[in-house]
């Protein structure tokens, strides 16, 4: 089957490439971070699994053929996302008419080799048949649904994860949707529409929202999708988790990413990076990238999108892991010591029906948080070595867990909630134990004096109706503790 060429607004803005500098520091502290393991995995799929996450890669069908290729994809990774082989153009030619072989084919493969799958795309702007511009509203609507229904209907039980909607923002700096015909026909609604059918056929795989260039966190088209994702929490639209496909020029990733993938991490769903690539391959770069989902706990999990420089739909900027003999480059070192320094277990959850679950176990803390999200409301609890602390003061409660350890430092998180009446902003304090300093805060703003320690909340993030809840993060130099914290609402 041919391949598509991606578009090519895909590549990296200047902001991205303007961002090195502070990548490269951002590479380097998480290189320095973690502990290393006694026995290292040899693998990016096994190496990745130490720390509860997956490694994938986008595959054709047309390369499982190539012994070179299946075997590099067979021993280095866990997850496979077809590139053109589960869109529209493909299984839904002519309407109502649907073909799944080639899709049947990576499926079977993965099945065999014990990958999971991620599906690729459900609704999209993009390789559409023409049958479907020029449907009516009513009619495309319905031929939305019986899309989504059928094909997840066809891969039940065998796909982790739905790219439910696809690019559904524009590039242009508003912050708005793109024009399309689901856009235009059927106006924002389409998007929460798509996830909800979704849904109805199928409780248990994660449902997904994808798109590019929403890897800086002040940029208007990622404040549009975390707008979007915000408002689909807190009203039960059932979206599980967001992919940042992380397109990155030579710079790698921007120098606020782990603060982006951090933000939408704690609106209650898992971020994964689902189509990495950088111009050049950069070893620093690659690493950048992986230590930044590394540093969150909800970030899953990452798939570059293709194994070898020949298989990569921008070639011409040998951006992948192999060269196009097969051959390992320094960037897949990089990404497998990164991967291998990760310390314990830090799953961000499977998604059963809106129920997540996961494991902590770092350094000398483990143990074992869970929870239940379930129309945009999360509770849990944290027991064994994830500390817990908390007080009360004023119109707000602070609850304090260890997500993550490593020699010399810790990560911690602090869940605030509202009591029974509304606040418009939050402040937290504590004071540092011995030998501890806070090296990095986000979603909020902190000030220090001596050893007491105090986060307000962030712009977007301090408004709290009753017994509504958000969180904020922080890495720290010295040993983890339980913190008595203070919270006081306004």
């Amino acid at each position: 089957m041919a391949w598509f060429k991606r578009d090519t607004r895909r590549r990296a803005t200047a902001a991205t490439i303007a961002g090195a500098a502070a990548g490269v520091a951002l590479a380097l502290l998480g290189m320095g971070t973690f502990a290393t393991h006694a026995a290292a995995a040899g693998s990016l799929g096994s190496a990745a699994a130490q720390s509860g996450r997956y490694f994938g890669t986008a595959v054709p069908t047309a390369k499982l053929g190539d012994p070179a290729y299946s075997t590099i994809l067979d021993r280095e990774f866990g997850m496979i996302t077809p590139e053109n082989e589960m869109k529209w153009d493909t299984t839904e030619p002519s309407r109502g008419s649907f073909n799944f072989g080639p899709a049947d084919q990576i499926v079977s493969h993965a099945a065999a080799h014990g990958q999971k799958m991620r599906g690729h795309t459900l609704v999209w702007y993009q390789q559409l048949p023409g049958w479907v511009s020029g449907l009516s509203a009513s009619d495309l609507q319905s031929a939305m649904d019986n899309h989504i229904t059928q094909e997840m209907t066809h891969f039940k039980g065998k796909i982790y994860a739905w790219d439910v909607v696809n690019e559904a923002f524009a590039d242009d700096g508003s912050g708005q949707h793109r024009s399309s015909p689901f856009q235009d026909k059927l106006g924002n609604g389409f998007i929460e529409h798509a996830f909800r059918t979704a849904r109805s056929v199928d409780a248990n795989a994660k449902l997904c929202y994808n798109d590019y260039n929403i890897e800086n966190w002040t940029d208007a088209k990622t404040q549009g999708v975390y707008n979007m994702v915000k408002d689909f929490k807190s009203r039960g639209v059932p979206i599980d988790c967001v992919g940042f496909q992380s397109h990155f020029g030579a710079g790698g990733p921007p120098s606020s990413f782990q603060t982006t993938l951090s933000n939408f991490a704690a609106l209650g769903v898992d971020v994964q990076i689902t189509e990495l690539d950088i111009a050049q391959a950069p070893a620093s770069a690659y690493a950048n990238t992986v230590n930044a989902c590394l540093h969150v706990a909800r970030c899953t999990g990452i798939t570059v999108w293709g194994i070898r420089d020949s298989d990569s739909w921008r070639s011409g900027d040998n951006p992948l892991l192999f060269d196009s003999s097969g051959n390992p480059k320094p960037a897949y070192t990089s990404v497998l010591n990164a991967l291998n320094a990760a310390t314990g277990t830090t799953t961000g959850g499977t998604t059963d029906g809106g129920t997540t679950s996961g494991t902590t176990n770092g350094g000398t803390t483990s143990g074992t948080t869970s929870g239940t999200t379930d129309g945009g409301t999360t509770s849990g609890t944290t027991d064994g070595g994830s500390s817990t602390g908390g007080a009360g003061g004023g119109a707000c409660t602070a609850t304090y867990s260890t997500t993550n350890s490593w020699s010399g430092g810790y990560q911690g998180e602090v869940k605030i909630t509202a009591g029974s009446a509304a606040i418009s902003g939050w402040t937290v304090r504590w004071t540092l134990s011995g030998g501890q300093s806070i090296t990095q805060v986000w979603n909020g703003t902190l000030t220090t004096s001596g050893s007491t320690t105090t986060v307000a909340n962030a712009s977007y993030n301090g408004s709290l109706q009753p017994a509504a809840s958000t969180t904020f993060g922080f890495l720290a130099n010295g040993s983890p503790s339980t913190p008595s914290l203070t919270c006081t609402g306004s």
